[in-house]
């Protein structure tokens, strides 16, 4: 479902992402781990295709993000850590919005719009403008319209950040949903006791490359993943 293929991107001097290969399979929660400034939300925004990159290539289902971005886009759903929504919008507005963007019939949208709403609790909120949403209420509205036109690939940035201890378990069933479904969901997060209960497969990134990656159970061993991450950051 994603091939990143050598991936590379400098800022100057500076090489963020280094020569980056990675493989991830429907139906596979893939997590994505690394300290801040690792090269994890620049690789996540090249997918995405926000960021222009300098070599390599990405694939969504076959299709090349380079040749081809505006039809990878449309079958990716990408929810960033800090959403940044249209705050004179209400709710249901921004949703309708989205739905639109994709195409997404009137039937489609409203049945999926009154089910993720009624999952995170938000129906009530829908018809309030978003500028009176709290973090974890505009969390769960990108949530809800990143899925509204049931992406093959979802991308998530720390999609736990500002969500409740509910909230998150919810997400967690979410995801194990989508990808039962066909769908894939690689995502980056600092909380490694989460990565090692619900990813499939994990890689971990150091300076902008690759020093670790393969099922759960390859990475981490005998030891817990977070020992992984430790020995590895201590590595020179």
């Amino acid at each position: 479902m994603l091939r990143i293929e050598h991936l590379t991107k400098t800022y100057g001097e500076k090489r963020a992402v280094d020569d980056l290969s990675l493989h991830i399979c429907k139906g596979e929660i893939y997590g994505f781990i690394g300290h801040n400034g690792a090269g994890k939300t620049t690789t996540i925004k090249a997918i995405c295709g926000i960021l222009q990159f300098d070599g390599g290539d990405i694939f969504v289902d076959g299709v090349s993000v380079k040749k081809d971005p505006l039809s990878c886009k449309r079958k990716i759903a990408y929810i960033p850590d800090n959403p940044d929504l249209y705050d004179f919008m209400t709710g249901i507005q921004f949703l309708n919005f989205t739905a639109d963007i994709f195409g997404v019939d009137a039937d489609t949208r409203q049945t999926l719009i009154r089910k993720y709403a009624d999952v995170f609790s938000l129906t009530s909120d829908l018809a309030q403008p978003i500028s009176a949403y709290s973090h974890g209420m505009k969390q769960k509205l990108a949530i809800i319209a990143a899925l509204l036109h049931e992406p093959k690939l979802i991308i998530m940035d720390e999609p736990f950040v500002g969500l409740d201890p509910k909230a998150s378990h919810l997400l967690k069933e979410i995801m194990h949903e989508l990808c039962k479904a066909g769908a894939a969901i690689f995502f980056s997060t600092h909380v490694l006791e989460v990565a090692e209960k619900l990813c499939d497969k994990v890689a971990i990134i150091k300076n902008g490359k690759l020093v670790r990656a393969g099922t759960m159970d390859e990475v981490r061993g005998d030891i817990s993943l977070e020992e992984v991450f430790l020995e590895l950051e201590a590595e020179q």
